[in-house]
């Protein structure tokens, strides 16, 4: 007797569908195929309008906010097939992640995506390329990817946003920059404006300039070249000390090197900076990668408005600032992978705070250049180990006609990691452990 054959696999709760500015022409079989089956066709109003008359499905145009409106619309059609229109590669800055982390039952048919129109277009290897999105994200980010000879595409907002970027880029010192804009990719009416820079880019009147009417589908392709006097920000911690606007209450370059180098950021960790002063700490955490988070505590007001002002400039707008002392302020802050305490050691409670408040495998560094913080920090060494050191930095400086050293105050720095619960972790095995 031969065997049942399978049937047909069940159509997936969600199916998501690239598409791109060549419309339904340019979908595939399968892409058609799931919007025509579908009960639901849900997407942006340009999107919903590229379908033909017989996909049938109900239509409905996601509404503003978008993001927490997905768990809400999939329950609403619990038990109907639902597909979702997205631009180009839902997976790629789209729709897709929010659905994959709603949806249990998804299927994702992606289209070319812009980003690898506008790189086949150009001639750049994707490689070589970093993408920075300004799609519901604030313009600040871009300063983070700006070096010498780098090739970025930006993804637009709008039609405004080349003209932000060209903004942007002269006044952190890159007007230089050559730009292109690449519009409506895959499409009949995709265009190439011809190359300038960001010093004249032609959509600013005070260039001298006409305006150039922009599509609002649009991909920005930026050469980065800096002005000779631009400060060069590399992209390891210790940026020059003159990157920041500050009252005195920075730490210095050097010291700021050393303490991010033991404080060891690692992709999508949080930070909590404690008495952030100027946010150098927090700011250089954040640039070490995309998806590094942080949260600055300083007490002052003025000092607060100026970290975000150095945050913005320097690339990471979206570090948080809260304003309030330690150790009140903190009891509402998620649990963080690393703290640093830059100020106020000698607050009642405060490292006994952080401590708690560190998970398992967390580290502390605190620095200080009082003896009396130094005094805590001792004990503290002395309770829960780790590494106390005195970082000491010298400057060369004009004595009389000759060059001597001007020592500056030294740091007591003490780095520890919290130490795992063992116990804990050999009693929950990872799944498949035949412990």
């Amino acid at each position: 007797m031969n065997p049942a054959r399978p049937g047909p696999a069940p159509a997936p709760a969600v199916t998501v569908v690239g598409i791109g500015a060549d419309g339904w022409q340019g979908l595939p079989g399968a892409s058609r195929e799931a919007l025509r089956e579908a009960d639901v066709l849900i997407g942006g109003p340009r999107q919903l309008d590229l379908l033909p008359p017989d996909c049938t499905g109900e239509r409905l145009p996601w509404p503003s906010p978008l993001r927490p409106a997905v768990p809400r619309l999939l329950a609403a059609h619990t038990g109907r097939r639902i597909a979702v229109l997205a631009s180009g590669d839902p997976m790629f800055y789209g729709i897709g992640r929010a659905l994959a982390e709603e949806a249990d039952d998804l299927l994702v048919l992606p289209h070319p995506s812009s980003v690898s129109y506008a790189a086949a277009r150009l001639g750049w290897p994707l490689e070589d390329v970093e993408v920075v999105t300004l799609v519901g994200r604030p313009l600040g980010r871009l300063a983070a990817a700006l070096h010498d000879g780098r090739r970025l595409l930006v993804l637009s907002a709008n039609a405004s946003t080349p003209a932000q970027v060209a903004a942007l880029l002269r006044d952190r010192g890159f007007g230089p920059s050559r730009m292109r804009i690449l519009e409506q990719l895959g499409g009949d009416r995709e265009r190439t404006t011809p190359e300038t820079t960001a010093d004249d880019w032609p959509g600013d009147r005070t260039a001298g300039h006409p305006e150039v009417p922009v599509d609002p589908l649009n991909i920005v392709a930026v050469v980065c070249r800096p002005a000779p006097d631009t400060t060069h920000l590399g992209a390891v911690p210790g940026l020059p000390d003159q990157a920041y606007e500050h009252d005195g209450q920075l730490t210095k370059r050097h010291i700021r090197a050393a303490t991010l180098a033991v404080l060891a950021p690692a992709p999508g960790e949080l930070l909590w900076d404690v008495g952030g002063g100027s946010g150098s700490i927090a700011i250089e955490w954040m640039r070490t990668h995309p998806s590094c988070r942080a949260i600055t505590v300083e007490r002052d007001p003025v000092r607060a408005e100026r970290i975000a002002r150095n945050a913005d400039r320097l690339g990471v707008p979206g570090l948080r600032v809260v304003v309030g002392s330690a150790p009140g302020a903190l009891a509402e802050l998620p649990p963080p992978d690393a703290v640093f305490i830059g100020g106020g050691l000698t607050a009642p409670g405060l490292l006994d705070a952080c401590w708690a408040a560190l998970p398992d495998g967390g580290r502390l560094v605190a620095n200080t250049v009082t003896l009396e913080s130094e005094a805590l920090l001792a004990d503290a060494y002395r309770r829960h180990g780790g590494e106390l050191a005195k970082l000491a930095v010298a400057h060369a400086v004009p004595v009389g006609g000759f060059t001597g050293w001007r020592q500056a105050m030294p740091v007591t720095q003490w780095a520890v990691h919290k130490p795992r619960d063992l116990v804990r972790e050999t009693s929950n095995p990872l799944p498949g452990d035949d412990r």
